[in-house]
């Protein structure tokens, strides 16, 4: 059974950073492509991040310069390491493995 489970989620003012975790199990997790999808309030899923089993990532252009995301196959663990957050990065953050996705971490930007 895949089961995908983040954390790291919080408040944080404009222009600080968080380290969001996902703890990957049931399946092979080094060969799959991962991504980071997020939901913002009253607005459809957006892909802000994906790497590839090779290690290859690709983001959107809202997070571009700002996001970095990260694997540790050795641990089955997916990061998102967020910079100079803004408070239209406020949503809640899922980690995917096409199609199957985590419960969420809210991430919260606010002064």
């Amino acid at each position: 059974e895949v089961q995908l489970v983040e954390s790291g989620g919080g408040l944080v003012q404009p222009g600080g950073s968080l380290r969001l975790s996902c703890a990957a199990s049931g399946f092979i997790f080094r060969v799959y492509t991962m991504n980071w999808v997020r939901q913002a309030p009253g607005k459809g899923l957006e892909r802000v991040a994906t790497i590839a089993g090779d290690g290859s990532t690709t983001y959107a252009d809202s997070v571009k310069g700002r996001f970095t995301i990260s694997r540790d196959n050795a641990k089955n663990t997916l990061y998102l390491q967020m910079s100079s957050l803004k408070p239209e990065d406020t949503a809640v953050y899922y980690c995917e493995r096409f199609p199957y996705r985590g419960q969420g971490t809210q991430v919260t930007v606010s002064s």
